[in-house]
């Protein structure tokens, strides 16, 4: 079997817009982009004048649309790359990218499963690039995030007609939920025909429990997670 390794992508920034305080969309032009599937992510990799170079794995935020790869960077206190991508990168920056990478935790245009979306801090950025994608059945959001000002797509989501709760884990919700992390109510009680779940490791292990404890099929979880890299 051969394995074929993706090449490195030029990309010119064309889209640079504030989400949060500390939360950047950014969007590229890439041209030899053979377009991606929702819930598919990038390598975006800088290299300094001296040759020093890094990289960082980031999810793919909108569906395809021609060489258009849109992507949202939460700013890591520390980080080199998540610092240099919200606070220094500017429009028509040229930016190194590689993909799209990943398979399992993807979903098909045109599925006509229902679908039960929970998402922890920056883990609904794949989340959305499904919800962007158009489709014809029923969704159900469920966004956990530390409190309002670190919310992002909150009035897209509204705008998208989209079944969707937000649990916050600092501060009262405006429905007067107390404030915590997500628990057995925050969740549908009947299983979806697949659940994605994407946040930081603890999250998605604890969202996962809770959604076998409810019966749900260990077969319709699709998890993805993401731990400290070093920003």
């Amino acid at each position: 079997m051969v394995i074929r390794r993706l090449p490195w992508l030029v990309g010119t920034v064309t889209g640079i817009r504030a989400e949060t305080a500390t939360a950047r969309t950014i969007v590229f032009d890439v041209p030899g982009w053979g377009g991606h599937i929702p819930g598919q992510h990038v390598d975006i990799r800088l290299t300094a004048p001296d040759g020093y170079s890094t990289q960082r794995s980031y999810s793919i935020a909108a569906p395809a649309e021609a060489t258009r790869v849109e992507i949202m960077v939460q700013l890591v206190e520390g980080g080199e790359v998540s610092t240099f991508l919200v606070e220094d990168l500017l429009i028509g920056d040229e930016i190194e990218l590689r993909g799209p990478i990943g398979g399992w935790f993807t979903w098909q245009p045109g599925d006509v499963s229902p679908v039960l979306l929970v998402a922890g801090g920056s883990g609904v950025v794949p989340l959305m690039a499904m919800i962007r994608a158009g489709r014809p059945v029923d969704f159900d959001l469920v966004y956990s995030v530390r409190t309002r000002a670190d919310a992002c797509y909150l009035d897209e989501l509204s705008r998208h007609g989209l079944n969707h709760s937000v649990v916050y884990t600092r501060e009262e919700s405006g429905d007067g939920r107390p404030a915590g992390r997500i628990g057995p109510q925050d969740l549908p009680s009947s299983p979806a025909g697949r659940t994605y779940v994407c946040g930081p490791t603890g999250f998605v292990e604890a969202v996962t429990k809770l959604l076998l404890d409810q019966g749900s099929d260990p077969d319709t979880i699709r998890t993805e997670r993401f731990g400290p890299s070093g920003g």
